[in-house]
């Protein structure tokens, strides 16, 4: 017990809380504008804007590579106490971010006809999925780039401030929601114009935060500097951003398919599955982001006691996230075991598609205490920036894990896609728990 309490518990919090509460109004607001298209008349509505989102958000969460990335280096700069270091970490993330999001609108046609294409659907799933993303798509480049400086600001210990940017952007788009899809009757295209509004207002607040207030409050007397296309162009420095990246890149790419999978085959399987995998999904986001809040601070800390070289360090910090991680888990399984099929009320009034998802609910119920091992740890691997080892664990839990435990399970329909995501959750944390221990926790001390 002494042990446990001389763990250091106030500076995870101190950039745990700020995440959670910051984290969870992305799947907060996921939840509302569901609640806000559920509660039209037609399955239909809440399918189609479920697809169209997840061929828009498949980019974006592909893009997580950035985000994830620019956290370990501004994280690892920041324990190396190097301020020019830290600005060329964000300055190359915004122009990667900037060229992805350009490139998808240049190639919209191509992109979003098949992909809406091999989601399959009725043609009332498939004209409101191509409604919503045909304005979406024009978001991108904001979204991307907020990917980086939310990645920057956490990685510099400005949890709080990453937390007002997406309290800021989230509460703008649930006001256009409601305004646009209840007072001016837009359905499906009222909550994509509320969405990309709202991320190009979080892109402004991100960027007026960070001219305002400098680029690292511990680095006070390092001020901005101007730095030349070379630098941030530095061949070497860019060969070495791009390899991190691709490791992680490949392994979000994989994970997205799983999730972009799931969405397709609910939609082939029917307008009511579609829209109850929806709702589980959100809930499952809710959860995923809550436990990301303890992740995110492991991958601060992690990173400056490797910027440090101090394993002590490391150990201490990954002995506080994971005790915080486990109680979260069991918290959340709790609330959905009891309230579960509540909220799924809430949600939507639609009979059969309430009933579709208080079927799979179990699922939402169990996974917390499964998947929170892979969360914790990618944040951990994170801040260590071996992506590799992200990469490989991936590897084997899609391509042997999810996808074949899909095909055996396949004659169960949507039970099978749930029980294939839960294996792949299961191969994702014993293979990244199974390489930390033996590689990372058995190394002696500094």
């Amino acid at each position: 017990m002494k042990s446990l309490r001389n763990l250091p518990h106030k500076q995870l919090f101190s950039l745990a809380i700020p995440m959670i509460l910051s984290n969870i109004t992305v799947p907060l607001l996921g939840l509302v504008d569901t609640a806000v298209i559920g509660h039209l008349e037609h399955s239909y509505f809440l399918g189609g804007s479920t697809v169209g989102a997840m061929v828009i958000t498949f980019i974006i969460w592909f893009s997580g590579f950035l985000r994830m990335s620019t956290t370990g280096l501004a994280a690892q700069a920041y324990g190396k106490s190097s301020a020019k270091e830290s600005q060329l970490v964000l300055l190359r993330g915004i122009v990667v971010a900037i060229m992805i999001g350009l490139t998808l609108i240049l190639f919209q046609g191509p992109y979003l006809n098949a992909t809406i294409y091999f989601a399959g659907g009725s043609p009332e799933v498939q004209f409101y999925a191509k409604e919503y993303s045909e304005i979406r798509i024009f978001g991108l480049p904001a979204a991307i780039a907020n990917l980086v400086i939310l990645g920057w600001l956490l990685g510099n210990h400005r949890a709080k401030a990453v937390m007002w940017i997406l309290i800021i952007t989230n509460l703008t788009n649930l006001g256009l929601d409601l305004l646009f899809v209840w007072g001016f009757g837009w359905q499906v295209k009222g909550v994509a114009w509320a969405t990309l509004i709202a991320e190009y207002i979080g892109l402004f607040v991100g960027c007026l935060i960070i001219f305002l207030t400098g680029m690292n409050t511990r680095l006070k007397h390092e001020k901005w500097r101007i730095v030349s296309t070379k630098e941030i162009f530095n061949k070497a420095a860019l060969s070495g951003y791009f390899k991190l990246n691709r490791d992680i890149m490949i392994r979000t790419l994989l994970l997205q398919s799983c999730f972009i999978f799931i969405t397709f085959q609910g939609a082939r399987l029917g307008d009511d599955v579609v829209a109850a995998n929806a709702i589980l999904m959100n809930f499952l986001l809710l959860i995923s982001f809550g436990l990301d809040g303890i992740a995110n601070a492991a991958e601060v800390m992690v990173g400056n006691a490797s910027g440090r070289n101090q394993q002590s360090q490391l150990k201490q910090a990954t002995l506080v996230s994971t005790l915080w991680t486990i109680i979260f888990a069991i918290i959340y399984s709790i609330i959905f075991l009891i309230f579960g099929d509540k909220f799924i009320g809430l949600i939507s009034n639609i009979e059969s598609v309430v009933t579709l998802a208080n079927s799979y609910l179990l699922w939402i119920v169990a996974l917390p205490l499964v998947a929170c091992w892979s969360y914790l740890l990618d944040g951990i691997y994170i801040g260590l920036m071996q992506a590799k080892t992200m990469r490989n664990s991936m590897i084997v839990a899609t391509l042997l894990g999810f996808y074949p435990a899909w095909f055996m399970l396949k004659d169960f329909e949507n039970q099978g896609l749930w029980g294939a995501f839960f294996i792949l959750m299961l191969l994702r944390g014993t293979g990244l728990a199974w390489h930390f221990y033996f590689n990372i926790w058995t190394k002696k001390s500094s």
